[in-house]
C-alpha cells in the first residue's frame, strides 16, 4: 500500500494530483523550481523540495535530484503527471530500481510507445489500422525525400520521439521538404534530444479522435470512450470534448476495441490515451499512444463520473479497475478549453510577465483546473497554459453556451491570454454545429476578428482613457463635474496610436478623435467594473490598471492600452516604425538578416526560441537594415529591440 505520493511535476496537474490523493488520504510530496517556490502546487502539498534553478533542465528534469527529494521525504510512490518525464522510459526504471512506485505505466511500453517508428510497427502488427508512411531506422535526409517521392504529398514529418506539435512540419510540396526537414530536426534535438524522424501521408481536414484507456495490473483492460481533439493550432490541442459530434456508437465501439488492441499490444498498466485520425468517412488511423494522464481528462471525468487519478492510485497499489467494459457509460457533455497566455492577434506567441488579476469563476457546471493565482508570474521557462476552463451539462448545446459565458465573465489581466478568442470559437456557427475539423482555425476561423489586432472602437478608447483619467499629469481630474476644456489621450493599442480627448458634462464624457465622437454617461465604478450607459443601453466592462497600462475586458473583446500622452512621439510604435521587438524571453537561435540588407514587409529576420517553441519575428514594413543588436545565442527579454530598419526618410534618399 501506498503513504506518501511525491507529484514530479509543476502547474495546474500538480495540484490536481495533490488535491485527489489528499482527499484519499495519502500524504503529498511536491518539487519545485526557484521560479516556483512559491507557487500554488508547492503550498498546497504537505512537504516540497527545492530542485534547483529556473530552466527545465536543472529543475523538473533532473531525474538524480527528483528521486533525492523522494528518498529525503520518505515518498513511496511518485506521480510524474504529464510533460516532463511522465513519458521517460529511463526514469520509469530509475523509480523501479529505487525501490519506488512509478505511478504509470512500465518502462518498456513507455519505450515502445515513445517511439512513432516502432510504436507504428507494432500496431500494424496488432491490427491496428495506421497511416501510410516511412519510418527507418535512423533515416537520414536523403532517405526521407526519396521516400517522400513515394508517398506523394502533402505529407506530415514527424519527429519519432516527440509530441505536442514539436518537430512536426507539414510539406505541400518537394520544394519544401528539405528545408523543413533541417528545422524538424532542430526541433525534435532541442525538445527530445532525438533528431530522428518519419513521415506520413498528410489526412487532410481530419478529425483527431483519442480513446480513454485504462488497464490493471492483472491485464483487464478497457475504454472509457473517446475525446474530440480536432481544433488545433500548430498541432496542439485548443478545445477537447467527450463525448465527439462526429463518432457514432459503432465507430466508438470499432475505435475502442482498437485501442484496447493497442494498450495489450505493449502490456500496458494504468491510465493511457491512444490518438486517432479519422477522415470523413469514419475511416481512423493510428496516430500515437500517450503512455500518460492527458491535460484534457477532466472531460472524460465529467461524463463518466469517475476519478481518473483516483483510479491510477488504486491501480498503482495492484487493485482491480473500479468498472467493467460493460458498467462504462457516458452521460451528458464536457467540453474543455485551454487558457493560454498567448496573443493570437500575433501568431499565438507566448507571453511572459506578472499575471495581475485572475479570478476563476467555477459552479454551474464549471470547473477550472489551475496552477497559478493573482499575483504569479509567467516565466519564459515552461509551458504558459494558465488553466483549464471545463464546461459540462446535458447536451452539448448546454455546456457550450455554459463555456462562452464563463470566458466571457472570467478577469484575467496582466498578460495577454487567447481568453476572448476562446470565448469566439464557443460562438462560432461551424463549432456549434459539431462540424470543426484540424482544418477549422486555418480556414472557418481565419478571419475572425480575436485572431487579428483590430483597431479599437472609438468607445473603448473612451472607456480607457476615462479609467486613465486619475493620472495627475492629466490634472488629476477623474470624476470631475465638468473640466474647464477637453483633456488630450494618446493611447498605444496593439503597437499602434490613438488621439482622442475627453470633456465632461456632470456624468457624461463626450470622447472625439478627429470628426468621430461618442458620448457616454459614466454610472460608476464597483471594484475592477466600471458601468456606463453608450446609445442608451447599460453596460459594464471590467479593467485593470498598473501603472500606465490597463487591461480593458468586455465580453470576448480584451485590449492592453498604454498611456502615452506624455511619453516620445515614437514610444508606441513598435515594428511598424522598424524596430523588431521580441515578443516574449527567449533565446535567439537564428538571425536571417545583416546591416546593409533590403527586406520586405513580413519577411524572417530573427528566429526566437522560447517556451520549447522557435518562432519568426518579421519586418513590420519594408526597409533596409540599419543595426543588429543580437546574434545567436543571445537572452533577450520581451520589447528588447533587436533589430532596426533605417528611417523611410533615409532609405528613399
Amino acid at each position: 500500500m501506498l503513504s506518501k505520493i511525491l507529484i514530479a511535476n509543476r502547474g495546474e496537474i500538480a495540484v490536481r494530483v495533490i488535491r485527489t490523493a489528499s482527499e484519499l488520504g495519502y500524504r503529498t510530496v511536491a518539487v519545485y523550481s526557484d521560479a516556483d517556490q512559491n507557487a500554488l502546487h508547492v503550498l498546497e502539498a504537505d512537504e516540497a523540495v527545492r530542485l534547483g534553478p529556473a530552466p527545465v533542465g536543472e529543475s523538473y528534469l533532473d531525474q538524480s535530484a527528483v528521486l533525492d527529494a523522494a528518498h529525503r521525504t520518505g515518498a513511496d510512490a511518485i506521480h510524474p503527471g504529464y510533460g516532463f518525464l511522465s513519458e521517460n522510459a529511463g526514469f520509469a526504471r530509475a523509480c523501479e530500481n529505487a525501490g519506488l512506485t512509478f505511478i504509470g505505466p512500465k518502462a518498456d511500453a513507455i519505450e515502445l510507445m515513445g517511439s512513432k517508428r516502432r510504436s507504428k510497427i507494432a500496431m500494424q502488427e496488432a491490427g491496428v489500422p495506421v497511416v501510410p508512411g516511412f519510418e527507418a531506422d535512423g533515416a537520414s535526409d536523403e532517405a526521407l525525400i526519396e521516400a517522400a517521392g513515394d508517398i506523394g504529398y502533402p505529407l506530415m514529418i514527424k519527429a519519432s520521439a516527440g509530441g505536442g506539435g514539436r518537430g512536426m512540419r507539414l510539406v505541400q510540396q518537394a520544394d519544401q521538404l528539405a528545408d523543413e526537414i533541417a528545422r524538424a530536426r532542430s526541433e525534435a534535438r532541442s525538445a527530445f534530444g532525438d533528431d530522428e524522424l518519419i513521415l506520413e501521408k498528410a489526412v487532410i481536414q481530419p478529425r483527431h479522435i483519442e480513446i480513454q484507456v485504462f488497464a490493471d495490473q492483472s491485464g483487464n483492460t478497457i475504454y472509457l470512450g473517446e475525446r474530440d481533439c480536432s481544433i488545433q493550432r500548430r498541432h496542439q490541442k485548443v478545445v477537447e470534448e467527450a463525448p465527439s459530434p462526429f463518432v457514432t456508437p459503432e465507430l466508438r465501439a470499432a475505435m475502442g476495441e482498437a485501442a484496447v488492441r493497442a494498450a495489450k499490444a505493449c502490456g500496458y498498466v494504468g491510465a493511457g490515451t491512444v490518438e486517432f485520425l479519422a477522415d470523413a468517412d469514419g475511416h481512423f488511423y493510428f496516430l500515437e499512444m500517450n503512455t500518460r494522464l492527458q491535460v484534457e481528462h477532466p472531460v472524460t471525468e465529467l461524463v463518466t463520473g469517475q476519478d481518473l487519478v483516483a483510479w491510477q492510485l488504486a491501480v498503482a497499489e495492484g487493485k482491480p479497475l473500479p468498472l467493467t467494459q460493460d458498467e462504462v457509460a457516458l452521460s451528458g457533455h464536457a467540453i474543455e478549453v485551454r487558457l493560454y497566455a498567448e496573443d493570437p492577434a500575433n501568431g499565438f506567441t507566448p507571453q511572459t510577465g506578472t499575471l495581475a488579476r485572475f479570478e476563476p469563476i467555477e459552479g454551474n457546471g464549471i470547473r477550472v483546473d489551475t496552477g497559478v493565482r493573482s499575483g504569479d508570474v509567467i516565466s519564459p521557462f515552461y509551458d504558459p497554459m494558465l488553466a483549464k476552463v471545463i464546461a459540462s451539462g446535458p447536451t452539448r448545446d448546454d455546456a457550450r453556451r455554459r463555456l462562452r459565458r464563463a470566458l466571457e465573465d472570467m478577469p484575467v489581466a496582466g498578460v495577454v491570454t487567447n481568453r476572448a478568442f476562446l470565448a469566439r470559437i464557443m460562438a462560432d456557427p461551424v463549432f456549434g454545429a459539431g462540424e470543426a475539423t484540424t482544418a477549422f482555425l486555418s480556414d472557418a476561423f481565419a478571419d475572425d476578428e480575436s485572431m487579428h489586432a483590430l483597431a479599437p472602437s472609438l468607445t473603448e478608447q473612451a472607456l480607457a482613457a476615462v479609467l486613465l483619467n486619475d493620472d495627475p499629469r492629466h490634472g488629476g481630474q477623474r470624476w470631475s463635474n465638468s473640466l474647464p476644456a477637453p483633456v488630450p489621450f494618446h493611447l498605444s493599442i496593439d503597437d499602434q496610436r490613438h488621439s482622442l480627448s475627453l470633456t465632461w458634462d456632470g456624468a457624461d464624457v463626450t470622447a472625439r478623435a478627429g470628426e468621430a465622437t461618442v458620448t457616454l454617461t459614466i454610472l460608476g465604478m464597483s471594484g475592477s467594473r466600471l458601468d456606463y450607459i453608450d446609445r442608451g443601453v447599460r453596460q459594464h466592462c471590467q479593467y485593470h490598471r498598473v501603472g500606465d497600462r490597463l487591461y480593458l475586458q468586455q465580453l470576448s473583446r480584451s485590449l492592453v492600452v498604454d498611456d502615452v500622452t506624455h511619453a516620445p512621439r515614437d514610444a508606441s510604435a513598435g515594428s511598424a516604425s522598424g524596430r523588431l521587438l521580441a515578443s516574449m524571453d527567449g533565446a535567439i537561435i537564428d538571425v536571417m538578416v545583416s546591416p546593409g540588407d533590403e527586406v520586405s514587409q513580413g519577411d524572417t529576420l530573427v528566429i526566437l526560441e522560447a517556451m520549447k517553441m522557435e518562432h519568426p519575428l518579421t519586418a513590420g514594413r519594408d526597409g533596409r537594415v540599419d543595426q543588429v543588436h543580437i546574434s545567436p545565442g543571445t537572452q533577450v527579454s520581451r520589447r528588447q529591440v533587436l533589430v532596426e530598419l533605417a528611417d523611410e526618410q533615409e532609405t528613399d534618399a
